[in-house]
């Protein structure tokens, strides 16, 4: 057994706008979307092992180990790269569940490419890829680790480099489920498309909105106390939100104002993920 490996981030993402634009015949959704890494960030530590096996401590309460992203993550890698080690993984959580942050998501990627680097795979980005896929819809774009434009059902990214406002993001506590929200008949399924120019414009809305006040009223009242001091948008379908800012300081005067909303943090965006700073890091040692 060899030693901990520790601190693997996996940051939260947020959205900056998403268009449901159509539904394949499989019933997945086609979007456009932006995609940037903020905090809070989850942290994951690794030991690797002789025995085959894949045993998390940590991460959500009451979630069982084998129906964690983690684990399957982690077995995904096994099987595709016939490794026969295994691995001791430690789960700390910071990014709430069921806010649309992309938390579960972003847990599978890190421990994609922490494992391919320790157990010594060097699949290459393309290979974990499309891991990713197979994981979830968010997964690749935490993979790459840049800021993206992604279309198709979230796995068709062109990475950007785009504006870091100051961010005010609300928890409200209200935990979405995005099958729920997907599957509602009220869902706009033929949104506009749009250009990069045209968000750089100011064009772009959450296409998820409307379906998310209908259902959780507190998370509607949220996103119109945040809106009091500058548009407030959700992030993925939700629960969380955030409104942007020119400085820090109209950030912090707003996130004063909406404090009594839930979870309230200011924060910058990130184009590029700590996670390949610290993969980085690995290599360099």
């Amino acid at each position: 057994m060899t030693a901990w490996s520790k601190h693997w981030p996996a940051p939260a993402k947020i959205n900056r706008f998403l268009h449901i634009t159509g539904q394949r015949p499989d019933g997945y959704h086609q979007l456009q979307t932006l995609f940037q890494f903020i905090e809070p960030v989850d942290q994951l530590d690794f030991r690797v092992t002789a025995d085959g096996n894949i045993a998390r401590t940590g991460g959500l309460a009451g979630l069982p180990a084998a129906d964690d992203l983690v684990v399957k993550a982690a077995r995904a890698l096994q099987r595709e790269a016939r490794v026969t080690a295994g691995a001791r993984i430690h789960l700390q959580k910071r990014i709430p569940t069921g806010g649309g942050l992309g938390g579960g998501s972003s847990d599978a990627a890190t421990t994609l490419v922490a494992l391919d680097h320790l157990w010594g795979t060097h699949l290459g980005e393309a290979r974990l890829q499309a891991l990713a896929i197979g994981l979830g819809a968010d997964v690749p774009v935490f993979i790459r680790g840049h800021a993206a434009w992604a279309e198709g059902v979230g796995d068709v990214l062109t990475l950007v480099a785009v504006d870091r406002p100051w961010l005010v993001v609300v928890d409200p506590g209200v935990p979405v489920s995005t099958k729920a929200v997907f599957t509602d008949a009220k869902l706009t399924r033929h949104g506009a498309h749009i250009t990069i120019r045209g968000f750089e414009s100011g064009l772009g809305r959450n296409d998820c909105e409307s379906v998310v006040r209908r259902r959780f009223p507190q998370i509607g009242a949220a996103l119109d106390s945040l809106g009091a001091y500058s548009p407030g948008m959700l992030t993925g379908t939700g629960g969380c939100l955030f409104a942007g800012f020119e400085t820090q300081e109209a950030a912090q005067r707003a996130a004063a104002g909406v404090e009594a909303l839930g979870d309230v943090w200011v924060c910058r965006p990130w184009n590029q993920s700590p996670l390949l700073d610290r993969l980085q890091a690995e290599k360099g040692h």
